[in-house]
């Protein structure tokens, strides 16, 4: 499974700060309050230890899943690239409901970058997915939860 993860610079920095924090702070925190609840007697009943050991688990497989997406990670970095007027990874788009004339702007990013409370939207969402590969001035029609929408790009930024 040598699958590519896209991610921009900040989303690659993103986890290499979180694996930091994992593999500095968390993970001898860890083992810490596992050596302070071995000393507490009977491992079979001691809930301090057995949460420990959970915590443990959990924490390893986060840094596991990290390394794991920052060893396929493909980064694309947008602002190294001419402006096409083209919809791709990584770009900042602004489009224009057609219904009801609103207007919205969206960066394009990967899964663990996703955040829609910041405009950022996975390059899998549906709404991603409709506009790649189209162009300034494109209308397009995205299947949204509340059905078919047409919306027109009306800005599309390498930044």
């Amino acid at each position: 499974m040598n699958n590519q993860v896209p991610m921009t610079n900040q989303g690659a920095e993103t986890l290499r700060a979180e694996l930091d924090v994992l593999k500095r702070e968390r993970r001898p925190a860890i083992s810490a309050a596992i050596a302070s609840a071995r000393e507490l007697g009977d491992l079979k009943e001691n809930a301090e230890y057995h949460a420990a050991r959970e915590e443990q688990g959990l924490c390893e497989a986060r840094i596991r899943d990290i390394e794991g997406k920052l060893s396929n990670a493909q980064i694309i970095d947008v602002t190294k690239m001419p402006n096409t007027g083209r919809v791709i990874f990584g770009t900042t788009v602004t489009i224009l409901n057609l219904d009801t004339d609103e207007e919205v702007t969206y960066r394009i990013v990967g899964d663990d970058e996703a955040d829609i409370k910041q405009n950022l939207i996975s390059v899998n969402s549906p709404i991603a997915r409709g506009l790649i590969g189209k162009n300034l001035d494109d209308e397009v029609t995205i299947s949204t939860p509340g059905g078919e929408t047409d919306f027109e790009i009306t800005a599309v930024e390498y930044i």
